[in-house]
């Protein structure tokens, strides 16, 4: 996915901020935020501070996005639950998706011991999806540059429901 135009769709919906735990897959993106106008990059160091710093400044009256990659995000479930969710904070998580290529390989078989201890499948990707509607997190994908009109409906998603909601990016920003 092309990193100017996820930013430019960023900046149309009002982002403020951008709270994040930098990844590789983001190290694009998030230079370009970097050097340019709003949203403004606000590094973490843990993933789980993320939820927290961005609920703060919803409350302060920003409109923050999380960046997170999906080790990160499974990470911080809790802080997630507890603060994000709890206090409704309509905040939309880009999550960077390690080891979606792998899937593949992992069929249709269901998370288990098995499949988890594979060292052909990135678990992380087997726990994904899972995990997100564990935590009654609503996602959806934007796997190219196509896909990015969901982010303005995972915007529209967050605002409605008036909860977090996840647009996990399964290619890395370039």
């Amino acid at each position: 996915m092309e990193a100017r135009r996820l930013a430019e769709a960023l900046r149309a919906q009002g982002a403020t901020h951008v709270v994040t735990l930098p990844d590789n897959a983001s190290a694009a993106l998030l230079r370009l935020l970097e050097a340019g106008p709003a949203p403004r990059v606000v590094p973490v160091t843990r993933e789980g501070e993320a939820f927290a710093v961005a609920a703060g400044l919803w409350a302060g009256g920003a409109r923050p996005v999380v960046v997170i990659q999906n080790t990160g995000l499974l990470e911080s479930g809790d802080a997630l639950r507890g603060t994000a969710m709890r206090m409704r904070v309509p905040l939309v998580c880009l999550v960077t998706c390690r080891g979606y290529a792998t899937l593949p390989a992992a069929g249709a078989a269901p998370p288990g011991g098995e499949l988890l201890s594979r060292p052909d499948v990135d678990s992380v990707a087997v726990l994904t999806e899972p995990t997100l509607r564990a935590w009654g997190v609503p996602y959806s994908f934007a796997r190219e540059d196509g896909d990015l009109e969901r982010v303005g409906e995972a915007f529209a998603d967050a605002a409605r429901l008036q909860q977090p909601v996840a647009l996990l990016l399964t290619g890395e920003t370039a």
